[in-house]
């Protein structure tokens, strides 16, 4: 469910690259999303960068 959550946050591309990096690793330490699903949201987080997103 929590993966579900951040993936939707971060398609809208309305938050701080920061502070969503902050809960990503929060909700990686504690178990909360997988290790595949860390990565990917990261990816997700880093590309759009490019595009603009912060």
């Amino acid at each position: 469910m929590a993966y579900r959550l951040l993936k939707i946050v971060i398609a809208k591309g309305d938050y701080d690259k920061a502070d969503i990096m902050d809960k990503l690793d929060a909700y990686y330490a504690f178990g909360r999303i997988t290790t595949e699903e860390y990565n990917e949201l990261m990816t997700i987080v880093n590309g759009n960068d490019e595009t603009g997103a912060e």
